[in-house]
Protein backbone atom coordinates (compact mmCIF):
# COMPACT_ATOMS: atom_id res chain seq x y z
CA UNK A 1 0.00 0.00 0.00
CA UNK A 2 2.86 2.33 0.81
CA UNK A 3 4.51 1.51 -2.49
CA UNK A 4 1.42 2.38 -4.52
CA UNK A 5 0.97 5.80 -2.95
CA UNK A 6 4.62 6.71 -3.06
CA UNK A 7 5.40 5.58 -6.59
CA UNK A 8 2.25 7.24 -7.88
CA UNK A 9 3.62 10.48 -6.48
CA UNK A 10 6.87 10.10 -8.40
CA UNK A 11 5.06 9.51 -11.69
CA UNK A 12 2.72 12.51 -11.50
CA UNK A 13 4.95 15.05 -9.81
CA UNK A 14 6.38 16.50 -13.03
CA UNK A 15 3.09 17.43 -14.67
CA UNK A 16 1.46 18.28 -11.33
CA UNK A 17 4.13 20.87 -10.58
CA UNK A 18 3.53 22.47 -13.96
CA UNK A 19 -0.22 22.78 -13.45
CA UNK A 20 0.13 24.15 -9.95
CA UNK A 21 2.88 26.67 -10.65
CA UNK A 22 1.06 27.92 -13.72
CA UNK A 23 -1.37 29.58 -11.32
CA UNK A 24 1.38 31.92 -10.13
CA UNK A 25 2.33 33.08 -13.61
CA UNK A 26 -0.24 35.83 -14.14
CA UNK A 27 0.27 37.31 -10.70
CA UNK A 28 4.05 37.20 -11.05
CA UNK A 29 3.84 38.98 -14.42
CA UNK A 30 1.65 41.76 -12.99
CA UNK A 31 3.91 42.29 -9.98
CA UNK A 32 7.06 42.32 -12.10
CA UNK A 33 5.62 44.75 -14.65
CA UNK A 34 4.35 47.07 -11.93
CA UNK A 35 7.71 47.16 -10.21
CA UNK A 36 9.65 47.46 -13.44
CA UNK A 37 11.64 44.36 -12.51
CA UNK A 38 12.63 41.42 -14.74
CA UNK A 39 9.85 38.84 -14.77
CA UNK A 40 12.24 36.07 -13.73
CA UNK A 41 9.63 34.14 -11.79
CA UNK A 42 7.13 34.24 -14.63
CA UNK A 43 9.77 33.16 -17.15
CA UNK A 44 10.83 30.16 -15.07
CA UNK A 45 7.23 29.04 -14.60
CA UNK A 46 6.52 29.44 -18.32
CA UNK A 47 9.61 27.38 -19.18
CA UNK A 48 8.58 24.60 -16.77
CA UNK A 49 5.09 24.51 -18.26
CA UNK A 50 6.34 24.24 -21.83
CA UNK A 51 8.95 21.57 -21.07
CA UNK A 52 6.70 19.35 -18.95
CA UNK A 53 3.74 19.41 -21.33
CA UNK A 54 5.95 18.11 -24.15
CA UNK A 55 7.73 15.64 -21.90
CA UNK A 56 4.55 14.10 -20.46
CA UNK A 57 3.35 13.20 -23.95
CA UNK A 58 6.69 11.51 -24.71
CA UNK A 59 6.58 9.39 -21.54
CA UNK A 60 3.27 7.85 -22.62
CA UNK A 61 5.08 6.09 -25.47
CA UNK A 62 7.29 4.11 -23.08
CA UNK A 63 7.16 1.06 -20.83
CA UNK A 64 9.53 0.80 -17.85
CA UNK A 65 10.46 -1.12 -14.70
CA UNK A 66 9.62 0.30 -11.28
CA UNK A 67 11.55 -1.02 -8.26
CA UNK A 68 10.52 -0.18 -4.70
CA UNK A 69 12.58 -0.93 -1.59
CA UNK A 70 11.28 -0.44 1.94
CA UNK A 71 14.08 -0.13 4.51
CA UNK A 72 13.93 -0.16 8.30
CA UNK A 73 16.96 1.02 10.25
CA UNK A 74 19.04 0.94 7.08
CA UNK A 75 18.16 -2.66 6.20
CA UNK A 76 15.96 -3.49 3.22
CA UNK A 77 12.93 -5.41 4.51
CA UNK A 78 10.85 -5.59 1.36
CA UNK A 79 11.43 -5.16 -2.36
CA UNK A 80 8.90 -5.17 -5.20
CA UNK A 81 9.08 -4.69 -8.96
CA UNK A 82 6.41 -3.75 -11.47
CA UNK A 83 6.32 -3.37 -15.24
CA UNK A 84 4.65 -0.03 -15.97
CA UNK A 85 3.09 1.85 -18.86
CA UNK A 86 0.37 4.43 -19.38
CA UNK A 87 -3.10 3.09 -20.16
CA UNK A 88 -5.78 4.57 -22.47
CA UNK A 89 -7.17 6.53 -19.51
CA UNK A 90 -3.85 8.30 -19.00
CA UNK A 91 -3.12 6.45 -15.75
CA UNK A 92 -0.11 4.22 -15.14
CA UNK A 93 -0.85 0.49 -15.32
CA UNK A 94 1.40 -1.83 -13.30
CA UNK A 95 2.05 -5.56 -13.67
CA UNK A 96 3.99 -7.27 -10.84
CA UNK A 97 7.30 -8.83 -11.86
CA UNK A 98 8.18 -12.09 -10.15
CA UNK A 99 11.87 -12.55 -9.64
CA UNK A 100 13.39 -15.95 -10.32
CA UNK A 101 14.53 -16.18 -6.70
CA UNK A 102 10.95 -15.66 -5.52
CA UNK A 103 9.62 -18.50 -7.65
CA UNK A 104 12.10 -21.09 -6.34
CA UNK A 105 11.51 -23.13 -3.16
CA UNK A 106 13.80 -22.21 -0.24
CA UNK A 107 17.01 -24.22 -0.04
CA UNK A 108 17.62 -26.66 2.77
CA UNK A 109 19.84 -25.04 5.38
CA UNK A 110 22.34 -26.69 7.67
CA UNK A 111 22.10 -26.45 11.43
CA UNK A 112 18.52 -27.68 11.65
CA UNK A 113 16.92 -24.50 10.33
CA UNK A 114 15.98 -25.81 6.91
CA UNK A 115 12.90 -24.73 5.05
CA UNK A 116 10.90 -24.14 8.21
CA UNK A 117 13.56 -21.83 9.65
CA UNK A 118 13.61 -19.78 6.45
CA UNK A 119 9.81 -19.48 6.49
CA UNK A 120 9.84 -18.33 10.12
CA UNK A 121 12.46 -15.68 9.39
CA UNK A 122 10.46 -14.41 6.42
CA UNK A 123 7.30 -14.26 8.54
CA UNK A 124 9.11 -12.20 11.20
CA UNK A 125 10.34 -9.72 8.60
CA UNK A 126 6.88 -9.39 7.04
CA UNK A 127 5.34 -8.81 10.48
CA UNK A 128 7.78 -5.95 11.13
CA UNK A 129 6.71 -4.33 7.87
CA UNK A 130 3.02 -4.96 8.57
CA UNK A 131 3.32 -3.44 12.04
CA UNK A 132 4.39 -0.18 10.39
CA UNK A 133 1.46 -0.05 7.97
CA UNK A 134 -0.61 2.35 10.07
CA UNK A 135 2.31 4.73 10.42
CA UNK A 136 3.13 4.51 6.73
CA UNK A 137 -0.50 5.21 5.88
CA UNK A 138 -0.10 8.50 7.74
CA UNK A 139 3.09 9.19 5.80
CA UNK A 140 1.29 8.40 2.54
CA UNK A 141 -1.54 10.78 3.47
CA UNK A 142 1.00 13.51 4.20
CA UNK A 143 2.71 12.98 0.84
CA UNK A 144 -0.66 13.39 -0.89
CA UNK A 145 -0.95 16.84 0.71
CA UNK A 146 2.03 17.85 -1.42
CA UNK A 147 1.65 15.75 -4.56
CA UNK A 148 0.10 16.93 -6.72
CA UNK A 149 0.65 20.54 -5.60
CA UNK A 150 -2.51 22.56 -5.02
CA UNK A 151 -2.75 25.77 -7.05
CA UNK A 152 -4.78 27.62 -4.41
CA UNK A 153 -2.24 26.81 -1.71
CA UNK A 154 0.58 28.06 -3.91
CA UNK A 155 -1.30 31.25 -4.73
CA UNK A 156 -1.93 31.77 -1.01
CA UNK A 157 1.79 31.32 -0.34
CA UNK A 158 2.54 33.77 -3.16
CA UNK A 159 0.15 36.36 -1.71
CA UNK A 160 1.83 35.96 1.68
CA UNK A 161 5.27 36.49 0.12
CA UNK A 162 6.31 32.89 0.70
CA UNK A 163 7.30 32.02 -2.90
CA UNK A 164 10.76 32.92 -4.15
CA UNK A 165 12.93 32.19 -7.19
CA UNK A 166 16.70 32.14 -6.85
CA UNK A 167 18.65 33.00 -10.04
CA UNK A 168 20.43 30.07 -11.68
CA UNK A 169 23.43 28.82 -9.72
CA UNK A 170 25.51 26.11 -11.39
CA UNK A 171 22.90 26.17 -14.14
CA UNK A 172 19.88 25.59 -11.89
CA UNK A 173 17.21 28.05 -10.75
CA UNK A 174 15.54 27.29 -7.42
CA UNK A 175 11.83 27.86 -6.73
CA UNK A 176 11.04 27.72 -2.99
CA UNK A 177 7.58 27.71 -1.40
CA UNK A 178 7.40 28.24 2.36
CA UNK A 179 4.48 27.37 4.66
CA UNK A 180 2.78 25.50 1.82
CA UNK A 181 0.67 23.05 3.84
CA UNK A 182 1.91 23.58 7.40
CA UNK A 183 3.69 26.34 9.24
CA UNK A 184 7.42 25.79 8.81
CA UNK A 185 7.29 23.34 5.90
CA UNK A 186 8.86 23.91 2.47
CA UNK A 187 8.65 22.77 -1.16
CA UNK A 188 11.69 23.31 -3.39
CA UNK A 189 12.10 22.80 -7.14
CA UNK A 190 15.37 22.77 -9.06
CA UNK A 191 15.00 23.82 -12.72
CA UNK A 192 17.49 24.21 -15.56
CA UNK A 193 16.26 27.20 -17.63
CA UNK A 194 18.75 26.56 -20.46
CA UNK A 195 17.80 22.91 -20.96
CA UNK A 196 14.20 23.56 -19.85
CA UNK A 197 14.28 20.57 -17.52
CA UNK A 198 13.10 19.95 -13.97
CA UNK A 199 15.96 18.39 -12.01
CA UNK A 200 14.52 17.98 -8.53
CA UNK A 201 11.41 18.28 -6.38
CA UNK A 202 11.86 18.26 -2.61
CA UNK A 203 9.44 18.49 0.31
CA UNK A 204 10.26 19.01 4.00
CA UNK A 205 7.26 18.48 6.26
CA UNK A 206 6.28 16.72 9.50
CA UNK A 207 3.64 14.54 11.16
CA UNK A 208 3.93 16.08 14.63
CA UNK A 209 3.39 19.53 16.07
CA UNK A 210 6.29 21.28 14.37
CA UNK A 211 9.11 20.91 11.81
CA UNK A 212 11.29 18.98 14.27
CA UNK A 213 8.48 16.72 15.54
CA UNK A 214 8.40 13.51 13.43
CA UNK A 215 9.74 15.07 10.21
CA UNK A 216 9.08 13.52 6.78
CA UNK A 217 10.95 14.32 3.56
CA UNK A 218 10.19 13.59 -0.08
CA UNK A 219 12.92 13.88 -2.72
CA UNK A 220 12.48 13.29 -6.46
CA UNK A 221 15.41 13.38 -8.90
CA UNK A 222 15.15 13.29 -12.68
CA UNK A 223 17.23 11.92 -15.57
CA UNK A 224 17.17 11.81 -19.38
CA UNK A 225 16.54 9.01 -21.85
CA UNK A 226 18.53 8.73 -25.10
CA UNK A 227 15.96 10.79 -27.04
CA UNK A 228 15.97 13.57 -24.43
CA UNK A 229 12.77 12.52 -22.68
CA UNK A 230 12.88 13.48 -18.99
CA UNK A 231 11.67 11.08 -16.28
CA UNK A 232 11.55 10.66 -12.49
CA UNK A 233 14.55 8.40 -11.93
CA UNK A 234 14.33 8.11 -8.15
CA UNK A 235 11.86 9.00 -5.41
CA UNK A 236 12.83 8.71 -1.75
CA UNK A 237 10.44 9.16 1.18
CA UNK A 238 12.16 9.28 4.58
CA UNK A 239 10.66 9.18 8.08
CA UNK A 240 13.65 9.50 10.47
CA UNK A 241 11.60 9.06 13.67
CA UNK A 242 10.82 5.46 12.70
CA UNK A 243 14.04 5.02 10.70
CA UNK A 244 12.02 4.18 7.59
CA UNK A 245 12.95 4.87 3.97
CA UNK A 246 10.95 4.04 0.84
CA UNK A 247 13.16 4.19 -2.25
CA UNK A 248 11.54 3.91 -5.69
CA UNK A 249 13.53 3.87 -8.92
CA UNK A 250 12.35 3.79 -12.54
CA UNK A 251 14.59 2.11 -15.16
CA UNK A 252 14.81 0.03 -18.33
CA UNK A 253 12.66 2.37 -20.42
CA UNK A 254 11.61 0.90 -23.80
CA UNK A 255 9.44 2.24 -26.57
CA UNK A 256 6.05 0.51 -26.71
CA UNK A 257 5.96 -2.19 -29.36
CA UNK A 258 9.71 -2.78 -29.34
Amino acid sequence: MVQTKTTHASRIVSIAVVLALAGISAQARAQSDAAGEPAGKQQVVAAIKEAMAKNQAALKTYTWTETTKISLKGEVKKQEQNQCQYGPDGKVQKTPIQNAADSQPPQQESGGGGRRGGAVKKAIVEKKVDDLKEYMQKVGALVRDYVPPDRQKIQAAQAAGNVSVQPPASGLATVTIKNYEKQGDSVTLGFDPAAKQLHSYNVNSYLGNGPTDDPVTLAVTFADLADGTHYAQQTVVTAPAKKIEVDTTNSDYKKLGQ
